[in-house]
Order: C-alpha cells, then structure tokens, then sequence
C-alpha cells in the first residue's frame, strides 16, 4: 500500500494510519450488495415463523396430543437458539477453511430449501405426530444455517470493507437485519389484511414461505458472483502458525462482554417492545405494531449513523458509551410507555438508538479482535452463544419481573449486562482501521506491540 505505516495502537494489530483512502472497487460493491441481500432474506424467513406462529400451529399440531405439544414449545423455545451456537461452530470453521463465499451460498440455500420444504410439509391431520418433528427438523436447520449465517457474514462484511470504512460497512448487516423483520411484518400485515381466516389457515400462510424460497434464489444469484474477500485468500498461501487456545478463549469471552448488552438490548426493543406496550399497557394491537414499525424506520437511519461515527472517534469510545447509555436511559424510557402509541415510539425509538450505538459497529469491532485463520469460527460461535443466553431469554425474564411488578429488576439485569460492555470496552484496544491480516491480541494490557 502506498504512504502505509503500522503502528502498535490496535488490539495487537497493525493500525493503518497516515493512507490516502483507495477508490472502493465495483467488486467490493457486488460484494456487499450480495451480503446485504442475504441478510435481508435471512432474518425475513427466519422471522415469518414468528409472524405466522398461529397458522402454523393449527397446521404442524394438535393441541390436545401431549407430544405433539411439547415438540412445539422445544420448536418454539428452544430449538432455534441450541442450534445457533451449533451452527456457528460448524459453518464459521468450514468458512476459515473453504472461504466465506462458499459458506454464504450454502447457509442461504439451506434457508431457502427449508423455507420451502415448511410451505409444502403435510400437516398433523394427514400424519399426526411427524408433522410435528418434520417441523423440529425443519427449524433446527434452519437454527444451524442462521447462526452459520449471521457470524461468517459479520468475518465477510468487515474483510472486504475499506479499512476507514469498516464501522460503516459493517453497519448494513444489522440494517439488513431491521430490514428483513420489517419486511417479514409487512408481508403478515398485507395477508392478514387480504385473505380472510380461513384462506390464512388454509394456504395464505404457505405464501410467504414460498416468496422466501423464491426470493433465496436471486440472492444466491448475487452471492455466487460476488468476490472471496482478500484476507481469506491471502492467507491461504501463509504459513500455519499456532494460535494459543487461551487467547482464542480469552478473546470470545470478550466478544461475548461487548456483545450480550445490545444482544439483550436488541430483544427487548425490536422484538418485544409492541408486545410489552399491548400486554402490560393495553395498547391497541395494531396502533403498537404501526408505532414499532415507526421506530425500527429510525434505527435504519442510526445504524449507518453511528458505524460512522465510530469509523472517527473509535470503537472502544462507543461500546463504553453504549454501556453507559443504556444503564441511565433504558429504565426511565420504559417507564414512558403508556397504552398510547405515540409513547411506543418515543420509547423504542430511543431505546432501538442506543442499541444501535453497540450494533453498528459490532461486525467490524468482532472481526478486528481475531485473526483471520480463526476469525469466521471466533466471531460466529461467540455471536451465536452471546445470542442465546442474553438476547433470547430477555422477553420472558421481563415478562416473568413485570407479572411480579419487579419490572425495575429487569432493568438491574440489563444494567449488569451493559456494564460488562463498559468492562469489556476498558479491556479492548482500539481496533478503528485495523489491519485485519495483522491481528495478536485485542487486549490492551499483555498484547504484544508491533513496531
């Protein structure tokens, strides 16, 4: 690189400084339109399952048959985030080893081919109980492809991003993401209002399964012509050096620290912010679900914002302040919700802004503290087990305090988890235009300097 120095500033790696900024190829551009596309389709079919929950029900069980009803709830509850962790296991290491593109187009066939496999599966009434597991099956794949999915996408983003851009690349994937739940809302909003009851229960509902299949299939277009990032390829031809399994450990129990407050953060305002407002505020149902979608509109324009942001003043700056916003903020803005809309969207919307200020930047920030042999398995299984312990159990955590009005106890819990992000932020060195190819240690005590 022309007028390059490297510096020791940067979790162990070599901080680019003192470069005049390359022309982003139309390459990297293919590349990330082709991300992008893939998480928008993920977290749409993976979020139908929730949309169309009722429909589903009636078809895959049968209430009054114990079995088939305790397969539903581990379906509902349980599978989708043990597969996760799994999941991010399994594709992130065959990511490090047969490269990110690869993986991409296979997570996002296996999201396509199940979604379309749930829209044509019999229903209880034709094989009883196997329809049933089929579903397990079904959403467990699905579980594994997803938590495959979201980390290698986060390695795969961040490594073809321009350097000083990084935060602000690194911000589509959880734009993507807000995307594809909004999109998944609009499609049950659209066929709620269209078809009636029984058209829903009949086949309305398989519609949406075949348009994710459909749809998968103009993202793997784009994915199969989009470019294996550099990092990957170039260190193909390097020569394999040992990485110790402690500082491997060390660093996903810090991934896990920055991570489990917006994890958490993100469960609590995006997917259950509504439901709170209608449940324990009697908010009328469909002016919730509108002032949500209101609100998610906002965190569309402040994830890029804040990505940004941290591409200039740093990623350890906005971790501790996320920290701290979210201990001051989150607590009063809940407190702010009445049963009128208007109060949603004032709530979520700052409660989604703060959130914002950890995800932006989260992909570039988890990518940067790995080397990139053991990157895509790193950031994946962390991700995916950060995921599953914090961010999926917040809905029923502050719906058990909020039945034994301890609701301020919820919030204890999400100040202790956003604290750990303070904690963690303290811990890290700034990774802000990190050489990626250059990574030691993230720690800012210990690490190896480089001259």
């Amino acid at each position: 690189m022309n007028n390059m120095t490297i510096t020791g500033t940067g979790a162990g790696v070599g901080a680019i400084t003192g470069q005049s900024e390359r022309k982003v190829t139309a390459g990297q551009l293919r590349s990330l339109r082709a991300a992008v596309a893939g998480n928008i389709l993920e977290w749409f079919d993976w979020t139908l399952y929730a949309i169309f929950s009722t429909y589903i029900a009636a078809h895959f069980f049968d209430k009054s048959d114990s079995s088939s009803a305790l397969l539903a709830t581990l379906a509902v509850f349980a599978v989708g985030f043990i597969a996760r962790p799994v999941g991010g296991i399994v594709f992130g290491r065959l990511a490090d080893r047969a490269g990110r593109k690869f993986v991409l187009v296979f997570t996002i066939s296996i999201m396509s081919v199940s979604s379309l496999a749930l829209a044509i599966a019999p229903g209880y009434e034709k094989i009883g109980v196997w329809s049933s597991v089929i579903l397990v099956v079904l959403r467990l794949i699905q579980g594994l492809a997803h938590g495959g999915e979201s980390g290698v996408s986060y390695t795969y983003v961040s490594e073809i991003a321009p350097p000083q851009r990084r935060g602000l690349w690194s911000s589509s994937v959880f734009f993507a993401v807000t995307l594809g739940v909004m999109l998944a809302t609009a499609v049950g909003a659209i066929a709620n209002l269209m078809l009636d009851d029984s058209a829903m229960t009949s086949w309305g509902w398989r519609l949406a399964f075949v348009l994710g299949a459909v749809l998968g299939l103009g993202v793997l277009y784009l994915r199969r012509a989009a470019e294996e990032s550099n990092e990957f390829t170039e260190q193909e031809d390097e020569e394999e050096t040992p990485i110790p399994a402690s500082l491997v450990v060390k660093s996903g129990l810090l991934t896990i620290m920055l991570a489990c407050g917006h994890n958490c953060a993100y469960y609590i305002w995006a997917t259950f912010a509504a439901s709170f407002a209608i449940s324990a505020r009697g908010m009328d149902p469909q002016s919730a679900f509108l002032a949500s979608l209101l609100a998610q509109g906002v965190a569309l324009i402040m994830l890029p914002l804040w990505g940004h942001v941290s591409d200039r003043v740093g990623r350890r700056p906005m971790i501790i302040a996320m920290g701290f916003a979210a201990i001051v903020c989150y607590y009063p803005v809940s407190l702010l919700i009445t049963d009128e809309p208007w109060t949603l969207f004032i709530a979520q919307a700052a409660g989604m802004s703060i959130w914002a200020m950890g995800a932006g930047m989260y992909p570039a920030f988890s990518s940067e503290l790995f080397p990139t042999k053991i990157r895509a398995t790193s950031v994946a299984f962390a991700t995916s087990v950060s995921v599953a312990l914090f961010g999926g159990t917040a809905p029923y955590l502050m719906t058990w305090f909020n039945q034994h009005d301890m609701e301020w106890a919820f919030f204890v819990w999400v100040g202790l988890l956003s604290s750990l992000a303070i904690v963690g932020g303290l811990m890290v060195r700034e990774t802000k235009g990190a050489d990626l190819s250059a990574v030691q240690s993230p720690f800012r005590i210990g690490a190896r300097k480089e001259s």
